[in-house]
């Protein structure tokens, strides 16, 4: 994981605002917020993620998504791309690992 992104991840788990080049966490009402190049990307809340990709489905965009799910999110869940398309593994309400295609606005509980 990037500098950036640990530090990223500390401002979600700390509930600060934070910026750092091309990266921002703003606080709000219990959640975090994650832009990338002034794109939302993210919503951290206490139960939930919510997964954007700001229209731009980069390499850098996927990186801080994955940073996010591997300290926020449960194990094993991320993004990956196959064929040019981003796919998404995550766990049901079981506790079973699922790999959906990613749309912007996804919700992981």
């Amino acid at each position: 994981m990037r500098k950036i992104e640990r530090q990223m991840n500390a401002a979600i788990r700390d509930s600060k605002d934070w910026k750092s080049a091309n990266t921002m966490v703003t606080n709000s009402n219990g959640v975090s917020f994650v832009f990338l190049h002034g794109n939302l990307i993210a919503e951290v809340g206490d139960n939930f993620i919510k997964l954007h990709d700001g229209g731009w489905q980069t390499v850098t965009t996927k990186s801080r998504l994955n940073a996010i799910l591997d300290e926020h999110g449960c194990p094993g869940e991320g993004i990956f791309q196959k064929k040019g398309q981003w796919f998404v593994n995550m766990k049901n309400a079981k506790g079973e690992t699922l790999t959906v295609p990613f749309f912007s606005g996804m919700r992981l509980n």
